[in-house]
C-alpha cells in the first residue's frame, strides 16, 4: 500500500509540474525593477499565450546564428477562451516589422517594441526566453472605431516557458535559411493610461 501511495504521489507531482502557467485576474507577479511599468498606467487585460518563437538561420559576423523573425501565438483568458492573436507584422506608423497583438473580437491592434528585458534567474525559469517590457509604437482601432487594444501603452511578457533558440543546427552556410519553430508559453499583461479609464467611465 505504501508503494502504491508513493507512486500515486509521484505521478501527481509530475502532472502538476507539466501544467502550463496560467494568466490570472489578480496583479502580475513581482518583476525586476527595470521592467516595471511606469506609474500612471493601469493594467486592463491579461492573456496567456501558447505558440512558438520562430527562428531562421542567418549569417552573423564571421559565423552563423539563429535569428528571431517573430512569434506566432494565441492568447487565452482564464476560461480558456481565445481573446487575441500575437505575431509579427508591419506597423503602419513606422513601416517596420514589430510584435503585434490583434484582438479576436473587435480586431483592434497594438504594435510594440521591447524597451527592457530580464533574464534574472530569480524570476525567469531556466531555458525560458526573457521577461520583457514593451512600449507601444502603433495602435489601430477596429472597423467600428476604438476597440479593446486601441489605448494600449505598455505590455509585459512574464512567466515565460520555453521559446529559446536551438543550441545546434545553425553552424554552416548549408544551414542558412533553415527555420525552427520553438514552443513557448507566456503571460502578457496590457496597460493603458489611467486617464483613458476615466474617459471610458
Amino acid at each position: 500500500m505504501k508503494k502504491i501511495c508513493a507512486a500515486a504521489f509521484a505521478a501527481a507531482v509530475t502532472v502538476a509540474s507539466q501544467q502550463p502557467a496560467r494568466a490570472h485576474r489578480d496583479a502580475p507577479p513581482s518583476v525586476p525593477a527595470n521592467i516595471q511599468v511606469p506609474t500612471g498606467n493601469r493594467r486592463f487585460l491579461t492573456g496567456h499565450a501558447v505558440g512558438t518563437q520562430n527562428y531562421i538561420c542567418l549569417p552573423s559576423a564571421a559565423s552563423f546564428a539563429w535569428t528571431l523573425f517573430g512569434p506566432q501565438a494565441t492568447l487565452f483568458d482564464d476560461e480558456a477562451r481565445q481573446i487575441m492573436t500575437h505575431f509579427a507584422s508591419i506597423n503602419p506608423a513606422e513601416g517596420l516589422s514589430r510584435p503585434t497583438w490583434q484582438h479576436s473580437r473587435d480586431t483592434s491592434s497594438a504594435w510594440a517594441q521591447p524597451i527592457a528585458n530580464s533574464t534574472d534567474p530569480a524570476f525567469v525559469a531556466p531555458g525560458a526566453i526573457p521577461w520583457l517590457l514593451l512600449q507601444w509604437v502603433g495602435r489601430q482601432e477596429g472597423p467600428r472605431g476604438a476597440g479593446t487594444l486601441s489605448g494600449t501603452t505598455y505590455i509585459q511578457r512574464l512567466s515565460t516557458r520555453g521559446g529559446v533558440a536551438p543550441a545546434t543546427g545553425c553552424a554552416s552556410g548549408a544551414d542558412v535559411g533553415k527555420r525552427s519553430l520553438v514552443s513557448y508559453e507566456a503571460d502578457y499583461f496590457f496597460y493603458r493610461e489611467r486617464a483613458h479609464d476615466r474617459e471610458d467611465d
